[in-house]
């Protein structure tokens, strides 16, 4: 084993700040009443997720930020599942709709489907799914992207145009809607 790397619990000490400014981000995005997840609750869970994944060799911090973006969007999307699985019942008797609790978040069908349209974009060209799931989930910027990938910033810029021209496609959007990736 190559003791030079860096330790996962050194970086996320280091990176915390950072991975809170981008789980705030995230979170802010799509911030509805009854959102239950918060800015410390993302980073950890992501954390958590990490660790649990066994050893995770971490080459740098970009790398680790790489990381971290995919394990905040598996977090985001595992809620989103909760919520849409309490949401359509998940087993509980039916309320009457004057018991019905009005705060229903209405992000989780987007969620949803942005993460069906990631992976199928995954299943045909992992590196446009990277530069996706790092710049939105991550927030990282085209040089960092272009840096843990090994290509240049305008391959990243490219590579972003053909992603982005993919998910409209699939999330049925126009581009530049509020909806649509930007």
């Amino acid at each position: 084993m190559d003791d030079t790397r860096p330790r996962l619990g050194g970086l996320f000490d280091e990176l915390y700040k950072e991975l809170r400014r981008l789980a705030h981000r995230q979170l802010a995005r799509g911030r509805r009443p009854g959102a239950t997840l918060s800015t410390t609750a993302l980073v950890h869970e992501a954390y958590v997720k990490l660790e649990g994944a066994g050893r995770v060799g971490v080459k740098d911090s970009e790398h680790f930020l790489a990381l971290a973006a995919r394990a905040m969007r598996q977090v985001l999307v595992d809620a989103a599942r909760s919520r849409h699985s309490a949401k359509r019942g998940a087993g509980v008797a039916p309320l009457a709709l004057e018991q019905a609790e009005p705060a229903i978040d209405d992000l989780i069908d987007e969620v949803l489907a942005v993460d069906t349209a990631l992976a199928r974009l995954e299943s045909l060209d992992e590196r446009l799914a990277r530069v996706v799931e790092w710049r939105v989930f991550g927030g990282m910027s085209e040089e960092e992207i272009a840096g843990s990938l090994g290509v240049t910033a305008r391959t990243v810029r490219r590579d972003w145009q053909k992603a982005r021209a993919f998910l409209v496609r699939e999330l049925g959007v126009e581009p530049g809607s509020p909806a649509g990736p930007s």
